[in-house]
């Protein structure tokens, strides 16, 4: 391998309609000799390509690349993973804290003569509010329209602040009550499995990779998009562009092989996954599944699956 090889080096670029995208490839790691790329799991081939990307010496080194493209199943190596997602969600309960936060942040600025409009988030951000939605009417055919204005009334003054911080911050949107749960919102609307952002004067093109302050966030997956639930501060660091670390994790292969007879529902599969998933032990591993049954299941059924899945 050259010694002037790096993260550079791996850009490719491909052209869809009169766009020209260009991206980071991981084969070009495995042809400088980097380790047998093509074999490593999908999960740690998405998280390698974001430190690829995101190499910079300073938050995410050459080192970080290296060592995850050496990735071993049998031993993986005592070192943390500095991955930077691509989008952060939120829902109401634990993401206003997190906005909060953001405009104290902005406040402390103010005060110390400093433009507050300094703090923004680095990476796109959606708060879903779906979970303080309270039931006051039912049985009748305006139920849910009366319980959004009753919603709205009672916390008058954190929509208020809401609508304050969506005009406010940059790339933060907010999607009011009545719009959906967070994880349907996710899948359905806000999910691109593949996105893009403008560097200089092209675009690069690479996975879309999320943390949520949810642990259902998982539900995620069912689609083909990395993402897991986290806490306040790890989903506030995200916000700020800050990689997202842990240790390098195991992965457990699940080989899916046929598929589910009538009457057999993903709930039915979920429960005998789980069953079997805890008495192998897969806390603090990524669970991957694979194999020829996968084409078989529905977006929903694999939503299921990742949803409740250990």
């Amino acid at each position: 391998m050259s010694k002037t090889f790096g993260a550079s080096s791996t850009t490719r670029s491909f052209v869809v309609g009169s766009e020209r995208y260009d991206y980071y490839a991981l084969p070009a790691l495995e042809e400088a000799g980097l380790g047998k790329i093509s074999r490593l799991p999908l999960s740690i081939r998405i998280m390698l390509e974001s430190l690829v990307r995101n190499c910079d010496g300073v938050a995410v080194s050459w080192d970080d690349v290296k060592a995850l493209a050496q990735w071993n199943p049998a031993q993986p190596a005592e070192r943390e993973v500095p991955f930077k997602v691509a989008r952060v969600i939120m829902q109401d309960f634990t993401g206003v804290p997190a906005i909060v936060d953001l405009a104290a942040m902005r406040q402390a600025l103010h005060d110390a003569g400093i433009d507050p409009k300094l703090i923004n988030p680095i990476v796109p951000v959606d708060l879903i509010v779906d979970h303080s939605i309270q039931v006051d009417y039912y049985a009748v055919p305006d139920a849910l329209k009366r319980n959004l204005e009753k919603e709205l009334e009672r916390n008058a003054e954190r929509y208020r602040f809401l609508k304050w911080a969506q005009k406010s911050f940059s790339k933060f949107r907010l999607f009011p009550p009545g719009v959906g749960i967070i994880h349907q919102v996710n899948l359905e609307y806000l999910a691109t499995v593949v996105t893009s952002e403008g560097v200089g004067n092209g675009k690069v093109a690479y996975f879309d990779t999320l943390v949520g302050t949810d642990s259902h966030t998982t539900m995620i997956n069912g689609l083909g998009v990395l993402g897991w639930g986290v806490g306040g501060i790890e989903a506030e660091a995200a916000m700020l562009g800050q990689p997202v670390t842990f240790l390098t994790p195991k992965v457990v292969g699940v080989n899916l092989k046929g598929k589910l007879r009538t009457g057999v529902t993903a709930t039915d599969l979920v429960l005998t996954l789980t069953e079997i998933l805890r008495e192998h032990g897969v806390v603090g591993k990524i669970v991957e599944f694979y194999g020829e049954g996968v084409k078989y299941l529905s977006i929903p059924d694999r939503a299921t699956v990742s949803n409740m899945c250990p």
